[in-house]
């Protein structure tokens, strides 16, 4: 009788103890404060992406092209990478207009058809430049046509107004809570008539930069981040004239967060200036063909850029062809990522097009 009762009070400890096992292993398990909860969010930084082409032209066998292929036709390759970011901007090196007067003593006088500015927007180009030698082309009528095309179809323009203020005055907008401010500023203009005055439509020039020093030092006061587009150089010069690098460095000063030149018809390199990037030229984009081949290299520039105006570039390589930008093979491109770092001070290119600085 003892040996049964021995018996019998070892096995109600026994089940007792898995018991109690198995309600503190389940109780482990639900526990919210253990291995199985899931992990806290992490907070992103809100960034707002830029997208940025070198000179888009319309004229001439450009024209005849899209005359058979359509307006369309020279995004074909880059208008999904238009409507994926938050704002895309273009250097529009020619009046859109049916009207004007073209320029006298000049080489190349351009002229395109309105209805290109539909298709830009249905690209997805939000913005462009006219800040250059070609925007008045057709004379102030031409001019005041561009401005109404663009209205007409949603696009900015920087660069050119009905004055001077106007022509000087940024475009803001606001993408995931960041506040950027667009300015355009040309140096190469063909004669003194096409500078915007106080009573007279033109464009901004920057021969003298006080106006766009100031510009810039306004704009920064109401934006996170500040941005211009420069008009400068030596046409089909590899590197940047001393003038390209004065006036990045005065346009950083006043609070220019990122500089993007054109002009040049060519590629030139990135520098780094006070923690602010330069791109100095990003070449043809939709233009004609020349005979050098150096002029049908571009590329796509994307900027990722935060709040606090720190901003990351990648480099897309394209060929510019007759009126269409056609992204590069793997060869081609790794080809000119290297030539575009030997062109740029202290600048590493990775082999996604990431532009570093070298420390």
């Amino acid at each position: 009788m003892a040996k049964q009762t021995f018996l019998f009070s070892l096995l109600v400890i026994l089940c007792s103890g898995i018991y109690f096992a198995f309600d503190k292993l389940g109780s482990h398990s639900a526990s919210p404060e253990h291995d199985s909860a899931p992990p806290p969010a992490v907070a992103h930084e809100p960034t707002v992406r830029l997208t940025f082409v070198g000179d888009v032209m319309m004229s001439g066998n450009v024209e005849k092209t899209l005359l058979e292929k359509g307006y369309d036709y020279p995004f074909t390759h880059v208008r999904s990478l238009f409507l994926q970011d938050d704002f895309t901007i273009a250097n529009l090196e020619t009046p859109l207009t049916t009207k004007g007067t073209p320029a006298d003593n000049k080489q190349y006088v351009y002229k395109s058809s309105p209805l290109a500015a539909p298709a830009m927007k249905a690209a997805g180009i939000d913005a462009v430049n006219l800040a250059n030698n070609h925007s008045m082309d057709q004379g102030v009528a031409g001019l005041l046509d561009t401005f109404d095309a663009l209205a007409k179809n949603g696009i900015a323009y920087v660069g050119g107004g009905k004055d001077s203020v106007e022509a000087f005055t940024p475009i803001v907008v606001e993408r995931n809570g960041i506040k950027l401010a667009l300015l355009g500023f040309s140096r190469v203009i063909p004669e003194v008539s096409w500078f915007a005055t106080e009573k007279q439509p033109g464009l901004a020039g920057s021969y003298d930069s006080a106006k766009a020093v100031q510009a810039i030092q306004q704009a920064k006061a109401h934006a996170d981040l500040v941005v211009v587009i420069a008009h400068w150089g030596k046409e089909r010069e590899d590197f940047p004239v001393d003038h390209q690098k004065e006036l990045a460095k005065a346009y950083i000063d006043a609070g220019a967060d990122l500089i993007v030149g054109g002009h040049p018809h060519v590629l030139q390199g990135f520098e780094r200036y006070n923690g602010k990037w330069i791109a100095y030229s990003l070449g043809n984009f939709i233009f004609t063909r020349s005979t050098e081949p150096k002029t049908w290299q571009t590329m796509v520039l994307q900027a990722s850029c935060t709040k606090d105006a720190s901003c990351e570039l990648t480099m897309l390589p394209f060929h510019a062809e007759l009126g269409r930008a056609v992204p590069m093979n793997d060869t081609d491109g790794a080809a000119l990522l290297q030539r575009i770092e030997s062109l740029s001070e202290n600048v590493q290119i990775e082999a996604d097009g990431l532009v570093r600085a070298r420390s």
